[in-house]
């Protein structure tokens, strides 16, 4: 297979998030996976600008989901709150019901590596409504 050459960033206003659902904010993503011809999972790298909202807390019945923290700091918010920096991953296994968002409540932008499962019949909660 011959090197991968990610397309740019692309910046996205407060509309639907591609994986976590609906935006609070902007953020910038770069997809990975798609330009690679992958189709069992995605892979992309998302930035949030300061003051930024990844999505509406959520879980996924069918899909496995992780981020690996690259730069920055999020606010991992579930039943509780835990900061994530570089190095930092945290995972959310298929039918795990603790919904999770990120949020960037530093002055810095905060980059991070997200990976998860494609399904056609996955269902979405969403915790907080």
């Amino acid at each position: 297979m011959p090197k991968l050459a990610p397309p740019p960033f692309v910046t996205e206003t407060d509309t639907a998030h591609p994986i976590l659902g609906g935006g609070l904010g902007p953020y910038n993503y770069q997809l990975l996976s798609d330009p690679g011809g992958l189709t069992q999972f995605g892979a992309f790298i998302e930035e949030l600008p300061p003051g930024s909202t990844s999505g509406r807390r959520h879980w996924h019945e069918a899909e496995d989901e992780m981020i690996y923290m690259l730069a920055g700091e999020v606010v991992l918010v579930e039943d509780t709150e835990t900061i994530l920096r570089p190095g930092d991953a945290a995972c959310w296994p298929a039918g795990h019901p603790v919904g999770h968002r990120l949020d960037n409540r530093t002055d810095a932008p905060a980059r991070y590596l997200v990976i998860g499962t494609r399904l056609q019949t996955d269902v979405i909660h969403y915790t907080d409504h």
